[in-house]
């Protein structure tokens, strides 16, 4: 039972709760971030470099055994070519730069709204011990 009593311990602890929180927000972020670039910036960016899609950029290694079925990294990769697929890390590193960038940002919002902490007061500073012995003397003598 000890362990089981320990597991719930840990499971339940307000950190645990908060970390799985934030791996499941960030799974969502990362879908709106691959869709803001898959669907908005990539045809934006590839228009003006000319080419209609990075994903589908890829230098050849080894040429297809069989035939491929359409354009694309995929169809070449599924009729055995070997290939360098370029594009798909320009499109991992634009997202990942997006995701970065994005963060920078939302940090930086929680920083600035996180409220500096006044400093706490100074407590008052007691008697020093001569001063309590002058005192203490003073009531004997009455």
């Amino acid at each position: 039972m000890g362990m089981i009593s320990e597991f719930k311990e840990f499971a339940v602890k307000g950190n645990m709760v908060d970390m799985a929180v934030g791996i499941i927000i960030g799974a969502a972020f990362g879908t709106v971030i691959k869709s803001l670039v898959d669907d908005i910036l990539m045809p934006v960016v590839s228009s003006l470099f000319g080419a209609p899609d990075f994903s589908n950029l890829f230098m050849v290694l080894k040429d297809a055994t069989g035939e491929v079925a359409g354009p694309g990294i995929e169809a070449f990769r599924e009729a055995g070519g070997v290939a360098l697929a370029y594009g798909l890390f320009i499109n991992a590193l634009i997202a990942f730069l997006l995701v970065a960038l994005a963060l920078f940002f939302v940090v930086k919002a929680m920083n600035k709204a996180k409220k500096e902490e006044p400093a706490p007061e100074p407590l008052p500073a007691g008697p020093t011990q001569e001063e309590l012995l002058a005192e203490i003397r003073d009531l004997l003598k009455k």
